[in-house]
């Protein structure tokens, strides 16, 4: 039977059903009554519930069935090696183990591109190194606006395909845009110095925006963090 693979985040709910490593379904929701709605009745066996929002009592009390919760006690397939593993957060650790789950064993990236970029590293024996955290793109467009005088807030709902702007706006939607592309490029390079076999998977939900980086070892998976619940429960039910 199949896993079911809830992940509560700041703004939405997903949700994923796997049979063994394989995605089956999944769907996103604006609200914990429409998630319980949409995912009490399907056939599935085992449950995980990953949540930044809610504590375990408050899920307990809105999900009529069996569910591990993940937490930093929860049994993980790769060693942690971070120095501070409380305050490593679990959308991280998930991103580390979807990367590594899929790495057949050669030292992996993740780039969660989300509202902050996060890097997190594996090595190829399964041990997670830690990583690096900067601002993500919409976090960088607020702080142009709120800590200046005169520039507006400007949205990226597009990429970018002048290499200058004419426009303030157009300049700083190029800077924003090119700030973080250049920026994840030399994250690669330079872990690509002491990992020459790294494997990158990028994911979150600005990862579409930079499908042009897709190449040599890297590659863009957008839901990387469910394959990584997933794999965290298989490694506590198996």
């Amino acid at each position: 039977m199949a896993n079911l693979i809830i992940d509560i985040g700041n703004t939405r709910i997903k949700a994923a059903l796997f049979q063994g490593a394989v995605l089956l379904w999944e769907s996103a929701f604006q609200d914990l009554e429409e998630a319980k709605a949409n995912v009490e009745n399907l056939d599935f066996k085992y449950c995980l519930i990953s949540s930044v929002r809610w504590s375990y009592d408050e899920l307990i009390e809105a999900f009529p069935f069996d569910f591990l919760c993940l937490t930093h006690e929860l049994k993980l397939p790769i060693q942690n090696l971070y120095a501070s593993p409380n305050t490593l957060g679990l959308d991280r650790i998930a991103a580390a183990v979807g990367a590594w789950s899929k790495s057949e064993n050669t030292p992996v990236l993740a780039i969660d591109l989300g509202s902050c970029i996060t890097y997190e590293l594996v090595s190829e024996k399964g041990e997670y190194l830690g990583g690096a955290i900067s601002p993500g793109i919409s976090m960088r467009a607020k702080a142009m606006n709120q800590f200046t005088a005169r520039l507006p807030l400007v949205v990226l709902d597009k990429v970018p395909t002048e290499l200058f702007g004419n426009t303030t706006v157009q300049c700083m939607q190029i800077g924003i845009w090119s700030g973080v592309s250049h920026e994840i490029t030399g994250q690669i390079n330079a872990y690509r110095k002491k990992f020459p076999h790294l494997k990158v998977f990028v994911c979150g939900g600005d990862s579409q925006s930079f499908d042009s980086l897709v190449k040599d070892h890297i590659f863009v998976v957008p839901n990387l963090v469910l394959f990584g619940l997933n794999a965290i429960l298989n490694h506590n039910v198996e």
